[in-house]
């Protein structure tokens, strides 16, 4: 299905703008070994830190709806360095926050840069590549795992002197990707048309990218269940947090890229997604209820199942839709951060009003309900999607897919 030996042989400015997307995504996991330490330097409850995630993820949702708009005006390059500016900017000043507010503040700015950023990083990364399309999205995917995979080992390598380290350190590693894409990345075409804020809305009208990115909503909801508020249950040092989401993150790099793309060969995306969502369920209930080894090892294991299905996920919202992608792109993100800005807010709170169990049991439900969502309406998420990857192949689009 993919090729590495395309992989490899790619111009300077397609791994410039893969090395930032890897550190993009480090940001995202990059709390997640801190986050009890933040809890307890800011003097702050779980709820209130775990909305570190939420007004990231809000903003990420809601700017989905500007990325198109601000990318097809200004051109790929520059919507890449204002987003890289925009995290430098607001990761520097989340290292020096005084209050649990401002950090959430900062981290809501952050969301907003990295919007930017990683929405346009895939279409910029296609346009320059060589290979094809399909060795442009392994790169990306790839570039997505290393980056999932090393944000909570640099998180714990640097919150462990402090918790603020790690967003200078952020901050300073996207300024070198900043450096990097102006000096090596030229001036992307601009596609024909320019995208209003409502073309995604009215993308979603289509029913085979609504029941994707529905099914994506319950499924991100589970995800990020596992990555913000499994921290807290399992209650370890920065260093010990680390290391279970970096093995987390390994095996959500080798499934997205290895082991994803063989599994659909032999049986089929929506069959392999719906196992792979139904066996999440599984995953995250057991270690909603088992002893701390249990939960430990759960938690490595979900990063198997989630790589699986970030990549036939972002696969069949490339090919179901007969919208430009970068489109297609921004109303299926749109729908399904939303649920990565809830679960970190409701969880804590499920906690508060039962008991430590609970969110975990609202978190294997939501994936049976992607899982569902999948099965029901199976015609629609396979429609077109031969006839679309020949069109899409020749579209010059900014701003495609966010894992």
């Amino acid at each position: 299905m993919h090729s590495s030996t395309g992989v490899l042989r790619q111009p300077k400015a397609v791994w410039a703008t893969a090395g930032a997307s890897v550190v993009a995504f480090m940001g995202i996991g990059l709390v997640d070994p801190i986050l009890p330490s933040i809890a307890k330097g800011l003097d702050a409850t779980t709820s209130q830190v775990s909305l570190l995630f939420t007004s990231y993820f809000l903003i990420t949702a809601i700017a989905m709806l500007l990325t198109g708009f601000v990318s097809s005006r200004i051109g790929g390059r520059k919507t890449l360095l204002l987003g890289l500016a925009l995290v430098v900017v607001f990761a520097g000043l989340s290292g020096t926050s005084g209050s649990v507010g401002e950090l959430v503040g900062f981290r809501a700015g952050w969301g907003l840069g990295n919007a930017l950023f990683v929405s346009t990083a895939l279409a910029v990364i296609v346009g320059a590549a060589a290979g094809g399309s399909a060795a442009a999205i392994l790169l990306y995917e790839s570039a997505l795992g290393l980056g999932m995979a090393c944000g909570p080992l640099l998180g714990a390598l640097l919150g462990d002197a402090s918790w603020r380290y790690p967003f200078f350190g952020t901050a300073f590693l996207m300024a070198v990707g900043f450096l990097c894409i102006t000096v090596l990345l030229k001036e992307q075409p601009k596609p024909a048309r320019r995208t209003s804020l409502l073309d995604p809305l009215k993308a979603l009208g289509h029913g085979g990218l609504a029941s994707a990115a529905i099914s994506a909503f319950f499924y991100n909801y589970t995800f990020f269940t596992v990555l913000a508020f499994t921290p807290f249950v399992l209650n370890m040092s920065p260093y010990r947090s680390g290391a279970v989401f970096f093995a987390w993150g390994v095996l959500l790099a080798v499934f997205s890229v290895l082991v994803a793309p063989r599994m659909q060969a032999r049986f089929g995306s929506l069959k392999v997604l719906g196992g792979s969502l139904l066996l999440l369920a599984v995953d995250v209930l057991v270690l909603g209820y088992g002893d701390h080894t249990t939960a430990v090892v759960c938690t490595i294991l979900s990063g198997a199942f989630i790589g699986v299905n970030n990549t036939v996920y972002t696969e069949l919202a490339l090919g179901v839709s007969d919208a430009p992608r970068p489109v297609a792109s921004a109303g299926y993100n749109f729908v399904r951060w939303f649920a990565a800005a809830a679960a970190p807010f409701l969880a804590p709170k499920i906690e508060e009003w039962s008991d430590v169990h609970v969110p975990f049991v609202v978190a294997a439900v939501t994936a049976v309900l992607g899982a569902a969502v999948v099965a029901v309406r199976r015609r629609a998420l396979t429609a077109k999607a031969q006839e679309l990857e020949v069109r899409h192949a020749t579209e010059d689009g900014v701003g495609v897919f966010a894992n």
